[in-house]
């Protein structure tokens, strides 16, 4: 009996998955082809980097904003101190200047103060030869008549000057003496001034206004005060007076054309 030959089968040839038979569709429909592979290489997306405050990140703050924080706070406590310095002299300044205005209202209340009136009653001029050709220093008697209208204050006068004024050039200068005026009184107080040089330019201007009968000069008396109250006397209070007085010559029968006085009270 001859032994059986077996016979080796063919090796079926390796085929890859891609390349094996699409499976079975339904009838009637027709296979989609697979896709091609990329042609090039696509590229990474790319990447961002976020950088963020050191203040943010860590959960202490760094010693130099210690450092900082402290200088800032140190500020801040001058600024306060400084405006509380501020604000207590404003404060300060704002009930002195209250408490003088009660006081002086109630010395007007019940002390029936009213304010002194002065006024120019008379001028007669001197050395005043505007034909000669030297340099003239014209003197003038001035008469100024002060009037207290107090019933219950007098006033003390000290180192009261009187300063005549021709188109802001000044002419002549004298002093008051010093004396006190009672309540209710009216005095008649006669200075008489010593003149200043007077240049060509002034001449020329007194001249002209010499033909008019129109000469005008400005009287200006500084008088420090003190007003007496009962029994107490003011801090210095200066008086400025200022008229504008008109005449018709300038010479010693000079006579007053128009006037205009007027005066204010300086209390610091």
């Amino acid at each position: 009996m001859a032994d059986p030959q077996i016979h080796p089968s063919a090796t079926p040839s390796s085929a890859t998955p891609s390349s094996a038979a699409p499976p079975p569709t339904n009838s009637g429909q027709t296979p989609k082809a697979p896709n091609p592979p990329p042609s090039r290489r696509l590229t990474p997306p790319p990447s961002y980097v976020v950088q963020l405050p050191r203040e943010q990140i860590l959960r202490h703050p760094p010693p130099e904003n210690a450092t900082k924080f402290e200088e800032l706070s140190r500020r801040k406590n001058r600024r306060s101190f400084c405006c509380y310095c501020y604000c207590c002299f404003a404060l300060c300044l704002l009930l002195l200047l209250i408490a003088a205005a009660v006081s002086a209202a109630s010395v007007y209340l019940i002390f029936d103060f009213k304010s002194p009136k002065y006024t120019v009653t008379n001028i007669s001029v001197r050395k005043m030869n505007l034909t000669s050709s030297a340099p003239i220093r014209p003197e003038f008697d001035v008469s100024v008549k002060a009037d207290n209208p107090s019933g219950n204050v007098g006033i003390y006068y000290m180192d009261s000057t009187v300063n005549i004024y021709y188109k802001g050039s000044e002419l002549s200068y004298g002093v008051w003496p010093a004396f006190y005026q009672p309540k209710n009184n009216v005095t008649v107080l006669m200075t008489a001034l010593t003149g200043f040089e007077v240049n060509n330019a002034v001449m020329t201007e007194l001249r002209n206004d010499l033909r008019r009968k129109e000469v005008t000069f400005v009287v200006n008396v500084d008088a420090p005060v003190k007003f007496k109250v009962g029994s107490t006397k003011t801090w210095e209070i200066i008086v400025k007076v200022k008229c504008i007085v008109v005449v018709d010559a300038l010479n010693e029968k000079a006579k007053i054309v128009s006037k205009d006085c007027g005066h204010n009270l300086r209390f610091w």
